[in-house]
């Protein structure tokens, strides 16, 4: 399992990712991000609703109502254009951090010995 704290400013991304085609709900997201991530990530109920609510908040997403389950209605999520946009954004800002972390992370080859 990875850290939630090492993963925690890319959950939005995550979310905002599986928004971009097409709308979903909160346990929906839950499963395609332990399905997607071999089980390595399980996004906590509060962490994932605290982004939605975060995310709706300013503008990224916006929530409807869809059909029932157990009669009640199921909360849905789509991604808004600015959601795409900045969905984007962090894409080119992961490639950076991405370059930079590597940088700092041994090769196989490396013994760390100098």
């Amino acid at each position: 399992m990875i850290s939630s704290d090492v993963i925690r400013g890319y959950n939005d991304t995550m979310i905002l990712y599986l928004l971009f085609h097409k709308p979903s709900y909160g346990y929906e997201i839950s499963k395609q991000i332990r399905i997607m991530t071999d089980e390595k990530y399980v996004i906590k109920e509060t962490t994932l609703y605290s982004a939605f609510k975060r995310l709706e908040a300013n503008g990224l997403i916006d929530s409807f109502a869809g059909t029932k389950t157990n009669g009640k209605p199921r909360t849905y999520y789509r991604i808004t254009d600015d959601g795409r946009k900045y969905y984007k954004e962090k894409c080119d800002e992961w490639k950076v951090t991405q370059e930079v972390v590597e940088k700092f992370i041994l090769k196989e080859n490396e013994d760390g010995n100098n």
